[in-house]
């Protein structure tokens, strides 16, 4: 059972040897890069390539770690007692279960992305460090003890917006997603958009590539944002002369509200063009 990318997703060769070795292992695969790079992806390809039902847990900035195993809802269990309502008896019709539990409890075995852990409190990693050991928890509600039936493949994705435990990250095999080469970027969009013209893929790519060097940039322009822009311009007939890739700061370029996400990098390019029509 080996992971090698899949036709809809291109992954370099140390991405496919760290997904395989956590698979290997039994461990959590950890992914950080630039948003952008496909982390939440990869674990859909993943599932994909290797025939998995894939579960999903999205984490916010209010997502508790027992929320993914399971809540009691003893609301809904108060109001129906005040109903009259049988389902009362059995505290199991008040168990809702969780992202976890879902993927402990598959037939086959899964794969559970846990994404963007960075965006919960920080001992949120910690208060899942059992479960994701031992591969097992109990419901006190119900005296029961779930065991995985299957260890899932977990894939944890994390935008770097804080540090993680240490506890937590030996528990982990962790791969950082490199931005994508030129050459690697042109694989993606041949994926995305296979057949498009060469000469404006080239040109799109230099003025991509370019913006991205450029010193000061609040966000830089990512895979997906670069995406949505060659497909404006495909779509606007955009030439490939229009695009003046080598020289980012001589004109800003078109369509570029797809790549420029605020106030302050749009300034900065046009104090760039300013600054070389000036110097003409």
């Amino acid at each position: 059972m080996k992971f090698n990318g899949t036709d809809s997703y291109v992954a370099t060769a140390d991405l496919n040897l760290a997904v395989n070795a956590a698979i290997t292992l039994g461990r959590p695969l950890l992914i950080k890069g630039e948003p952008g790079t496909g982390k939440t992806m990869l674990a859909e390809e993943v599932a994909k390539s290797l025939d998995m039902p894939l579960f999903q847990w999205h984490v916010k900035s209010t997502t508790k770690a027992n929320q993914g195993l399971y809540e009691y809802d003893a609301v809904s269990r108060l109001r129906d007692s005040q109903l009259g309502d049988e389902r009362v008896h059995d505290i199991g019709n008040y168990i809702l279960k969780g992202k976890l539990w879902e993927a402990f409890e598959s037939e086959q075995r899964a794969v559970l992305l846990i994404d963007e852990i960075d965006k919960a409190d920080i001992e949120f990693p910690n208060d899942l460090l059992q479960e994701l050991d031992r591969m097992e928890f109990y419901v006190y509600e119900t005296r029961q003890l779930i065991k995985a039936r299957h260890r899932p493949v977990i894939i944890i994705t994390s935008n770097n917006e804080k540090e993680l435990p240490d506890a937590f990250l030996r528990r982990c095999f962790f791969h950082y997603i490199r931005f994508p080469e030129a050459d690697t970027m042109a694989q993606i969009v041949d994926v995305h958009y296979p057949g498009i013209k060469q000469s404006l893929l080239k040109g799109a790519l230099e003025t991509f590539f370019g913006m991205r060097d450029v010193p000061g940039l609040k966000k830089k322009p990512s895979t997906s944002e670069l995406l949505d822009w060659l497909k404006l311009l495909v779509a606007e007939e955009i030439p490939a002369e229009a695009l003046h890739s080598k020289q980012p700061g001589k004109s800003i370029p078109p369509l570029h509200g797809a790549l420029l996400k605020n106030e302050q990098d749009l300034g900065l390019f046009e104090r760039l063009v300013g600054m070389t029509r000036r110097g003409r």
